[in-house]
């Protein structure tokens, strides 16, 4: 799909390994990829991890690493053939022409640097301005993009901006010399759901205003539907279908787009809540962190992180605890877990109070209650085998005879989520993310628990991954009678995973019961600005 009239063309793009001590062959990454993008439109670019998508983007950069190189293809940028360019002539396009959001703002900013010298070296370099000239421009950028009070938050450090200002001063570093072109690769994959729609927003009028052209890579089809004109779907490094948005969410024509659609989640049915006893009860819990200021330290106030919050969870069901960043979900996971004291109310845990414990009386109760994380990468040591991160619990815990026993229980689990017998000897790195995360869960489930606290298990897996994990966790809640604490901001599995959900707003829970009546009949002002902040597919209907 390539068009006279398009700002960027890409042709026949093909990239590919380079020889190296794992391969004596260059092997093929993207094959012969081609479309176009008119001023103005927005091109989403989607499919799962490892389908190329990324890395095409880097090579409309000039970015690529150096194991990496173009086999085949051009990229024209205007009347512009990116690939002629001399690497001091591409520097003048990068930033200039063409300029990249990244998908971790964090990362992506030099901790060191106010935001405002950040933004302005891209200025100094491409346009020549410094002094007051420069401080006026990079002021208005910040404005322009929503960053509050913008002339006192000039001279802020990355740390002391949200995650979602952060990825509001890349967008203004991106678009500070105006180029035609912007790559948004994942730039609201780990927002909250209204922050997302604030970036979202943002780019929408900016697009406009600006006749600016969006390549947008992501995995969220609900993205996909409220931003792109087009869709190319991309799968093991080609392009296999290309369509206006209203026609590929109307009727996708292959059967991965398919799949890829009828991976997300049923919001029109939901999970009958349980009517058993509590196995887990939070009364007026309160985690509290002292504000310390002063030669002596002495306490100056509290950061009221959770503030006197109560719910139940009953065996063999899911509460989705729901909320924006720093709404004080994870410290609620974290004193369950015994990780964080308590400054008031108490915790049981199957009719006894657990929050009183000391570390050593609440030991065999680790074998109870065990936890998942977000990053099952990070939460692993990379020196341990599978085996080693799967029997490391069960010593622990003295779960199962002899290690003869733990061996072979290591390896039931691994069938149990998914995964083969023979991944016992393999290490987390030689797995892709959504394995990872199953790994995860079979180290969970390695001590037997009755309830796992599940941390935002599925944000960063793609579509039809997270369907995958989603759905294995139903099944083994099924099985095996596990209570869930779903810790999520991602409204839209909901109904899939959750039998109740809570809702934390700074530090308290504003609104909890069934999650057909939360997600359909909603009082809380707040959660319904958070329903009404997720993406929604198009209505095949209305088109």
């Amino acid at each position: 799909m390539t068009e006279s009239n398009a700002l960027l063309q890409v042709q026949g793009l093909s990239i590919e390994v380079l020889p190296g001590k794992h391969s004596a062959q260059a092997q093929p990454l993207v094959q012969n990829i081609s479309f176009s993008l008119k001023a103005g439109e927005i091109l989403a670019l989607v499919g799962e991890s490892g389908s190329g998508k990324s890395i095409t983007s880097l090579a409309l950069m000039r970015l690529l690493p150096d194991v990496l190189a173009i086999r085949a293809g051009s990229v024209t940028l205007g009347d512009t053939d990116v690939f002629a360019l001399t690497e001091r002539q591409m520097n003048d396009v990068r930033g200039r022409q063409v300029a990249m959001v990244f998908q971790e703002p964090q990362s992506s900013l030099n901790p060191v640097q106010t935001i405002g010298k950040q933004i302005g070296e891209v200025l100094q370099w491409h346009q020549g301005l410094s002094g007051t000239e420069l401080r006026q421009r990079v002021t208005a950028l910040l404005q322009e993009v929503g960053i509050p009070d913008p002339a006192q938050r000039i001279d802020w450090y990355p740390h002391q901006l949200s995650g979602g200002q952060k990825q509001r001063v890349m967008i203004a570093m991106a678009l500070a010399c105006e180029p035609q072109l912007l790559i948004a690769d994942e730039p609201t994959t780990a927002l909250d759901v209204t922050i997302q729609k604030q970036i979202l927003s943002l780019l929408n009028d900016i697009r406009r205003r600006r006749q600016l052209a969006i390549l947008l890579i992501t995995h969220d089809m609900g993205v996909v539907a409220e931003m792109a004109d087009h869709v190319a779907v991309m799968r093991h490094g080609q392009i296999i279908e290309q369509e206006r948005a209203t026609d590929f969410f109307r009727a996708p024509q292959q059967e991965y787009s398919r799949q890829l659609l009828a991976a997300l989640p049923d919001t029109s049915r939901f999970l009958t809540a349980a009517d058993d006893e509590p196995l887990l009860r939070l009364q007026n819990v309160k985690v509290w962190f002292a504000q310390r200021a002063g030669i002596l330290q002495r306490v100056k106030d509290y950061t009221r992180a959770v503030d006197g919050i109560s719910l139940d969870i009953r065996r063999g069901e899911t509460l989705a605890l729901v909320g924006e960043s720093g709404s004080g979900k994870s410290t609620a996971g974290r004193a369950i877990l015994a990780l964080e004291p308590l400054a008031g109310g108490d915790i049981h845990f199957a009719g006894q109070r657990i929050d009183t414990l000391s570390s050593k009386e609440f030991l065999p109760l680790r074998k109870k209650i065990q936890v998942i994380f977000q990053d099952p990468f990070s939460s692993m040591n990379p020196r341990f085998s599978v085996r080693d991160i799967l029997t490391e619990g069960m010593q622990a815990l003295g779960v199962g005879n002899d290690d003869a026993d733990r061996e072979q229980r290591a390896r039931t689990l691994l069938e149990k989520v998914g995964l083969l017998p023979e991944h016992l000897d393999r290490y987390p790195h030689e797995f892709s993310g959504g394995q990872r995360q199953r790994l995860a869960i079979a180290r969970a489930l390695a001590v037997e628990p009755e309830l796992i606290i599940c941390d935002e298990p599925t944000s960063a897996l793609d579509v039809s991954i997270r369907g995958q994990v989603l759905a294995l966790l139903q099944q083994l809640q099924q099985e095996l009678g596990l209570a869930y604490l779903f810790i999520t901001h991602d409204l839209s599995i909901i109904p899939q995973i959750a039998h109740r959900v809570a809702v934390m707003k700074d530090g308290r829970i504003v609104e909890q019961g069934p999650a057909a009546t939360i997600m359909t009949a909603a009082e809380n002002t707040y959660t319904r600005e958070l329903l009404a902040s997720v993406p929604r597919l198009l209505d095949p209907a209305n088109g």
